[in-house]
């Protein structure tokens, strides 16, 4: 717009200035924003910023940082916190994304906030003000994990539907699109995924039966590149795995973001639980629920597929993190995918492939009782709920492992895995498909799993072998993601609100720092800048524990609520 007169240029200015403000706004930072290239991304695995959610395309959640180590890591301090709003009270499971002096994080209900990742100076934020609709049809808390960066510009999905794209320097909107209506059984929870001109992204919505997708936008423009859906219709290869007309309305969601393979452009997508929960009503393998994609990232083909829990009636899903790791296995060198699953089974597969390498339980396993040959999962029919009858099993909904971040050091080929120990009841009932309603057919309930020593346990897992090398026993749930460095530690926060660090090797407790203000159900990220080494959490106590965990739940009523960003240095 062309403004000729003085006058009407101030009040334009002004006009907008109230504008901004309304929406959180600020003035543009006065350090230069460096432009996340393609290239970055792909060398992100040796880089001291944080650019992605877990760090690198790998999902190995692990920064080459070493300036904080195993002798001095003791001497952390906390140099800087910024308190959310007081109504943001939800859990806090953003990973901060660090791009130069730039960090930026996500908190329940899509707010988005940027700041100076060395002092916490605000540089800019934004409020979306979801419709209250779009709050109808989440399933496990109204949270939001985090953005992706793509050159000069931020993405973030929302609970709502919409994909924005914001210039990450000052917080303008480039484009917003609207992928599904708010309130019908879709929501997104996930960070998305930046690469080759693309944003990738995937819905939540199996405890509604919404029928899965995973999209891919064009990073420059919004508009949808492609769209697949987890479950085939009836023409499709596999739709015969479900009966028939079911596919609308089947669940299978990929809520979590996936890794990728930039040599050859190849995302590895987790795909979640089917609908409904009751599997008596719905025979048959039912593809692709519970399983991992290989997906060409151009065009939406899948290349493979791995099914972790065929026929699923536990809410076993089947979307955490596919690490990319070199393995030697009984003397053989793999590049593998490594995955934690909620069924309780560690699990390594050929990424070329998807064939099976192993399957260690790192948790007590009853429904699935391993894999054959073929890599199916052997299931135990006694452990079927039915309509009007209870069954007992292990581990219960929530899995041995949820969507909390695992993370691999390649030096020691350690994995460290946040675990969940416990057990529960499930009880058939009959439902049936009503758009926008929970679609489940099963009762449940939570107890300990038998002889364990608590809730929750930080395990160190040999990638080599699938067996535990140590472990750290938690009373309480152990719902925080994990973060290693090429120092040697393991960072990583728990349910009662400190930050600790772990020596990866050994499992010892270097350091915990002192109480937070709420529980820890986020992921830290390590990052540099001007050669100083930080560690970021977001402390927010919420998720799916305080909804669903029953006697987990009311063990952890006392927890602190609201939302606190932390970050640590070292007091020199």
């Amino acid at each position: 717009m062309l403004i000729q007169n003085s006058g009407n240029a101030r009040l334009l200015s002004m006009t907008l200035a109230v504008f901004c403000l309304s929406i959180g706004y600020a003035p543009a930072a006065t350090t230069e924003y460096p432009a996340v290239t393609q290239q970055r991304l792909d060398d992100a695995h040796k880089s001291t910023d944080w650019l992605t959610y877990y760090h690198s395309y790998g999902g190995e959640s692990n920064s080459p940082a070493t300036q904080i180590d195993p002798r001095n890591v003791k001497n952390l301090k906390m140099v800087w916190s910024h308190k959310f709003p007081a109504d943001l009270t939800q859990g806090f499971e953003a990973t901060p994304i660090v791009n130069g002096n730039f960090m930026f994080v996500t908190t329940p209900k899509d707010h988005v906030y940027a700041f100076d990742a060395t002092t916490g100076k605000k540089l800019w934020s934004y409020d979306p003000q979801l419709p209250q609709i779009a709050y109808k049809t989440v399933c496990c808390d109204v949270v939001n994990r985090g953005v992706a960066l793509y050159k000069d510009s931020l993405y973030v999905a929302m609970l709502s539907g919409e994909v924005a794209s914001f210039n990450a320097q000052d917080g303008q909107i480039n484009w917003k699109k609207q992928l599904f209506d708010p309130g019908i059984g879709y929501a997104f929870s996930l960070a998305p995924l930046a690469a080759n001109g693309n944003i990738y992204v995937g819905s939540a919505g199996g405890e509604y039966g919404a029928r899965g997708f995973i999209a891919a936008l064009d990073a420059h423009t919004g508009d949808t590149v492609w769209k697949k859906y987890t479950v085939p219709s009836p023409d499709e290869k596999y739709g015969d795995t479900w009966p028939k007309g079911m596919y609308t309305h089947s669940g299978s969601p990929a809520w979590l973001t996936g890794t990728y393979d930039p040599e050859n452009q190849t995302l590895y997508w987790g795909v979640g639980n089917p609908g409904p929960w009751l599997a008596e009503l719905r025979p048959g393998k039912n593809l692709y629920s519970d399983s991992l994609l290989a997906i060409n990232a151009g065009n939406g083909d899948i290349k493979w597929h791995f099914q972790y829990t065929q026929h699923d009636s536990w809410d076993y899903d089947g979307v955490n993190t596919a690490i990319r790791a070199k393995i030697n296995y009984q003397g053989k060198e793999y590049d593998a995918l490594i995955h934690a699953d909620r069924n309780g089974y560690f699990i390594a597969l050929d990424q070329k492939t998807g064939k099976l390498i192993y399957a260690k339980p790192f948790v007590k396993t009853t429904s699935v009782l391993g894999y054959n040959k073929e890599g199916e999962s052997i299931n135990n029919p006694k452990s079927y709920p039915k309509v009007g009858e209870t069954i007992h099993t292990c581990p219960q909904f929530l899995g041995g492992k949820n969507w909390w971040s695992m993370a691999y050091d390649p030096k020691t080929h350690i994995v460290v895995v946040p675990s969940l120990h416990a057990c529960g009841t499930y009880t058939g009932s009959k439902v049936s498909y009503m758009q926008g309603l929970p679609y489940l057919g099963e009762g449940f309930s939570i107890y300990p799993e038998p002889g364990s020593k608590g809730y929750g346990e930080v395990q160190g897992i040999d990638v080599n072998t699938g067996k535990k090398v140590w472990g750290h026993w938690s009373k309480m749930p152990w719902n925080g993601g994990v973060t290693t460095t090429a120092s040697g530690i393991a960072f990583t926060g728990s349910l009662e609100g400190h930050l600790y660090a772990f020596e990866t090797k050994t499992g010892k407790v270097l350091w915990k720092s002192p109480k937070l203000a709420s529980g820890i159900v986020a992921q830290p990220s390590v990052y540099e800048v001007d050669g100083k080494e930080y560690v970021a959490i977001l402390a927010g106590y919420g998720g799916a524990n305080p909804i669903w965990g029953g006697p987990m739940a009311t063990m952890t009523k006392n927890v602190p609520r609201g939302g606190t960003l932390y970050v640590f240095s070292l007091n020199n």
